[in-house]
C-alpha cells in the first residue's frame, strides 16, 4: 500500500508500507523505464547496484514484462581485488540475484582484479559506446550513491568510473547489512561509477528500504544539495523515482 509520495525539486519519492511493497513499485517503474527505452532503440543499457536493499526490487523485476534480451546490463560499483568468485563481491551478489536468472544480451562486470587505472579504462570505453539509459540504484547510510562517499564524491567529475577510497561510514554499512563480520574485513577501496556517470541516464529508479537508511533519506530529502550529501543529486534529474518503505521514511512521514 502507498502511504505517501514527496517531491523534492524534481525528484518523486514514494513510500509504502513494507519492503515487498516498495520492491515491487519499483520494479514495475524500471519496467516501464526500460519499455520506454526500447520502443525507441534496439537495446537498453541498465546500470544495477548490488546490495541487499536492491532484493525486492531485483527479485520482483524478474517477474516484470521486459525483454531481457535487448538488455547490455552493466555493474555499479566493486571492491579493489575481489573476484566474482568471492562471496562478499558484488559481480557475485549481481549473478545470483538478477544476471544468472535472465537472458541478458549481454553483461559487463567491472574488472576490479586488473590493474585500477586498466579496469577504468576499459570500463570507461564500454560506457561511453553504451551511454546508460537506466540506473537502479540504492543511497548509503552515509548518503552516497553507488561508492561516491562524501570525501570522494564529485557531482562535477570529469570521469566516469574511478578508485575510490571507502569512509568508515561506509565501509561499516558493509558490516551492518551482513556482508560482512567486522570492519576490519571490509576493503578500503573500489572502482565506482561516479555522480556525472549515473546521472547521465535517463531514468534512475532508487531503492532505500530498512531504518539504518532514515536519516540519510531525510539529509537526501531535507538537507542541502552537495557533495556532503550525494544523494542529494537526485533532486535535479529530470526522471529519477526513490522508493522508500515505512522503516526508511520514518523521518519524513
Amino acid at each position: 500500500m502507498l502511504l505517501k509520495t514527496i517531491q523534492t525539486q524534481k525528484l518523486n519519492t514514494f513510500v509504502y508500507d513494507s519492503r515487498a511493497n516498495m520492491g515491487k513499485a519499483a520494479a514495475a517503474a524500471a519496467a516501464r523505464a526500460i519499455r520506454e527505452v526500447l520502443a525507441a532503440k534496439p537495446y537498453a543499457n541498465v546500470i544495477f547496484a548490488a546490495a541487499p536493499s536492491q532484493n525486492e526490487t531485483l527479485e520482483a523485476l524478474l517477474s516484470e514484462d521486459v525483454d531481457f534480451t535487448r538488455i547490455r546490463a552493466f555493474h555499479m560499483d566493486e571492491y579493489v581485488g575481489l573476484s566474482i568468485e568471492r562471496e562478499q563481491s558484488f559481480a557475485r551478489y549481481l549473478f545470483d540475484h538478477v544476471f544468472s536468472r535472465a537472458p541478458f544480451a549481454e553483461i559487463h562486470y567491472i574488472p576490479a582484479t586488473e590493474d585500477a587505472a586498466c579496469a577504468c579504462e576499459k570500463y570507461t570505453k564500454l560506457l561511453r559506446d553504451n551511454p546508460p539509459d537506466v540506473v537502479l540504484m540504492g543511497i548509503g547510510e552515509n548518503g552516497h550513491i553507488a561508492f561516491n562517499d562524501p570525501p570522494v564524491a564529485d557531482f562535477c567529475d570529469s570521469k566516469l568510473i574511478k578508485r575510490v577510497e571507502l569512509d568508515a561510514v561506509c565501509r561499516m554499512q558493509q558490516v551492518h547489512d551482513g556482508c560482512f563480520p567486522t570492519l576490519e574485513d571490509v576493503p578500503t577501496h573500489a572502482l565506482t561509477l561516479t555522480v556525472p556517470a549515473l546521472m547521465s541516464a535517463k531514468h534512475l529508479i532508487c531503492t532505500v528500504p530498512a531504518p539504518t537508511k532514515a536519516n540519510a533519506v531525510f539529509a537526501m530529502l531535507n538537507g542541502p544539495y552537495g557533495e556532503v550529501c550525494p544523494a542529494t543529486a537526485l533532486r535535479t534529474h529530470e526522471s529519477a523515482q526513490m522508493f522508500l518503505d515505512r522503516d526508511s521514511a520514518a523521518r519524513v512521514l
